[in-house]
């Protein structure tokens, strides 16, 4: 067989989503996604306008060749652009694959490690109060383990803290505005340093011992600041503290590893195993945080995870609702199979954007698990995709309170 058609779809179900639909000769189809928040169109245009073309006519079973042939061939690699329009191929040719072999695509990646997949979701809240309150929203909604994001005092908006809910809500936070410029936050770090352990403190002693807590510290932190915030944090045995401090100097983790045994993710603005070879060889993470969307697909990422594995380092797979249902898909398959499995991040997709995708994988007792459809087991509705028309959005700008651009 050999791939007739590579579209490239855009819609914006409450997000915007660009996704990938590959059909074979025989009328086989896959999805991918190419979803790059903030910069869709750059990698719709990178598909659509350089790597369809390159697609037609191609076996859609050499699925390791394509990936060479389009990381290797252009020359220019990496990139969160290239990379996320590679993941896109790759994905819908291991959906193709598992669908012409009339088995989920977990089944090609070596069959079920676990029952299902360990959970987290997003609690957060401006005050204390609020914040228990999203906590036992998700508790009631069925998540085993819970990240921990709060406001500062004296600050206003701050990143990855949603409006606060109200009993029986659910999380529901993009932080991409759809607005002709970028929202700006101010940022004091070291108001956050002195809030935060009061805050795992109270957590600690409303939810008890047993509760796997997760705390994103959005990469705004030194090392050394870094540091102290795992230290302060370790009375209150975290699962992980996340992006503590940009990741591009991969040495730097190496203060905050020798400071802190809390436990440490990084790496969802990553895409090559590049970015983690220090991280992993020298046992500076505990978590590798990349998405399958962003990292290359599932070839890819399923390599790194192999290289993580012999320094015992597991998987914690970015799953916001800007990565689509195709992406979560895809992580739901390779996490079910891989042997080092940690746990999944998990925003659930709004009632719009699931009209656009429908999807069967399912999420039970704080598990999710990828169902037994044959491929992905996602599905690509055009009719109703047609209703959401792109609007440009954009992520936030942090600065700190003297006005300079700081990290996030």
């Amino acid at each position: 067989m050999t791939i007739r058609s590579a579209e490239v779809l855009v819609t914006s179900p409450g997000r915007n989503f660009v996704t990938l639909r590959l059909t074979t000769e025989e009328g086989v189809t896959g999805l991918g996604d190419a979803t790059l928040n903030g910069r869709e169109l750059a990698a719709a245009s990178y598909l659509r306008d350089h790597v369809a073309p390159l697609l037609i006519g191609r076996d859609e079973g050499q699925i390791e060749d394509t990936w060479q042939y389009l990381y290797r061939g252009a020359y220019w690699r990496r990139g969160p652009v290239t990379m996320a329009a590679i993941a896109a191929v790759d994905m819908a040719l291991w959906d193709i694959k598992a669908k012409t072999a009339g088995i989920p695509l977990y089944q090609l990646l070596g069959g079920r490690s676990r029952r299902g997949c360990l959970a987290y979701g997003h609690a957060s809240g401006s005050t204390t109060d609020a914040l228990f309150s999203s906590i036992r929203n998700h508790l009631e909604q069925g998540y085993g383990a819970i990240r921990v994001q709060t406001g500062v005092p004296g600050l206003g908006q701050v990143y990855g803290v949603a409006s606060d809910q109200q009993a029986g809500q659910r999380y529901d936070y993009e932080p991409a505005k759809r607005q002709a410029l970028p929202a700006e936050e101010s940022w004091d770090t070291r108001a956050y340093l002195r809030h935060v352990p009061t805050v795992f403190e109270a957590v600690r002693a409303e939810f008890g011992p047993e509760l796997p807590l997760l705390h994103d510290g959005h990469h705004r932190m030194t090392p050394n600041e870094a540091a102290i915030l795992g230290k302060s944090l370790e009375p209150y045995d975290l699962f992980w503290l996340e992006d503590c401090t940009p990741g591009e100097n991969q040495e730097a983790l190496r203060r905050v590893r020798s400071q802190t045994t809390t436990p440490l993710a990084i790496g969802e603005v990553f895409n090559s195993v590049f970015d983690y070879q220090t991280l992993i060889t020298e046992q500076l993470i505990d978590y590798v945080r990349s998405a399958v969307t962003h990292t290359g697909g599932i070839t890819a990422l399923k390599k790194l995870m192999d290289f993580a594995a012999i320094y015992g380092i597991r998987s914690g797979f970015h799953g916001p609702t800007d990565i689509s249902p195709v992406g979560q898909a895809a992580h739901l398959h390779l996490g079910i199979a891989l042997h080092n499995f940690g746990i999944q991040e998990y925003m659930q997709h709004s009632t719009d954007t699931l009209e656009v995708f429908r999807t069967s994988y399912t999420f039970t007792d704080g598990l999710l698990d990828p169902g037994e459809n044959p491929g992905l087991g996602v599905e690509y509705d055009d009719n109703a995709a047609a209703a959401f028309d792109y609007t440009p959005a954009y992520l936030p700008v942090n600065r700190r309170l003297d006005g300079t651009v700081h990290d996030w």
